[in-house]
């Protein structure tokens, strides 16, 4: 048995497998908060995005442009193992985007070319885990040409190479011209191995309703899997009242971890919105306990 994340401390996530931590967040019903930061930049000068992230509600963080052959994350004290601090700075499980890239793809808008140490290759995995990252994120940034064939290969070779949570899907279209929600293709990331499918919030992406999101995390619960709503369209910024009617939206869809992106100033979400979002699918006694429990716990 495990406990749920909701009561964790930073020294219930030290100990955890992989397994541990989804089964943590499961049984937190639909009240965990996942936010995505930029590492390149800071909003709180030599404060990490991270950090403010934790400090407002966070439980996981995820972080977004890293190299993971060079990597850098603004604020973070000078460190041989960066990654390795910043989880015990934030003491809460760290994971990174890796991009499964499709060079062929039928792209709506100009490709973005991205290092080589930001996509999925079976060495960008095996270096995720040496960092010690907890989980990666196989998706795309808007316009790096990443397609569901790709994240499908990207998934079995993760499983291949990589320890940790595997988290897999889209929150837009990342500049291809295909359904971003395709219930056939969440199919084939479960069977390949994955145990988190993302998904755009619903309140998003033009078009996806609450209850086609409510389709798809009915079907990634009949495989044991878990289910991420993803606010990664910029309304991350809007204001509190937005955040709070997405979040409940997606509560009611069922989805297990609620994502916040990374399009506020320095690269965050407004610390006032990840508060909100929060505060909307757990309450403050929940909230409090997680923002205010120290890392020496």
């Amino acid at each position: 048995m495990v406990k749920r994340l909701l009561n964790c401390f930073a020294s219930d996530f030290e100990q955890m497998t992989a397994e541990e931590l989804k089964a943590s967040i499961a049984a937190s019903e639909g009240r965990t908060v996942l936010s995505e930061n930029v590492c390149g930049g800071t909003v709180a000068g030599d404060v990490t995005n991270s950090e403010v992230a934790r400090a407002f509600g966070a439980d996981l963080i995820l972080l977004n442009g890293l190299d993971v052959y060079q990597p850098f994350i603004a604020g973070l004290p000078e460190t041989e193992e960066p990654i390795k601090t910043l989880k015990k700075m934030v003491g809460r499980p760290v994971g990174v985007n890796l991009e499964p890239v499709d060079t062929d793809a039928e792209m709506a808008e100009d490709v973005l070319e991205i290092a080589e140490g930001r996509k999925c290759t079976e060495d960008t995995l095996k270096k995720a885990n040496e960092l010690g990252f907890d989980f990666i994120c196989l998706t795309g940034n808007p316009g790096t040409g990443v397609t569901n064939k790709e994240i499908q290969t990207a998934v079995g070779l993760a499983k291949q190479h990589f320890n940790g949570l595997i988290i897999a899907g889209k929150m837009h279209g990342a500049g291809v011209k295909e359904p971003v929600v395709d219930l056939e293709a969440i199919e084939v990331f479960l069977n390949q191995g994955a145990d988190i499918i993302l998904l755009p919030a619903a309140g998003t992406v033009p078009g996806l309703s609450q209850r086609e999101v409510a389709e798809a995390v009915k079907l990634i619960k009949q495989h044991g899997a878990l289910s991420l709503s993803a606010i990664g369209t910029s309304q991350e910024s809007a204001d509190p009242a937005t955040i709070r009617d997405i979040a409940l939206m997606n509560k009611m869809a069922g989805v297990d971890i609620q994502h916040i992106g990374d399009a506020g100033y320095g690269g965050v979400a407004p610390y006032t919105n990840i508060l909100e979002l929060s505060r909307a699918i757990r309450g403050d006694r929940h909230t409090i306990h997680m923002i205010a429990g120290s890392n020496w716990r």
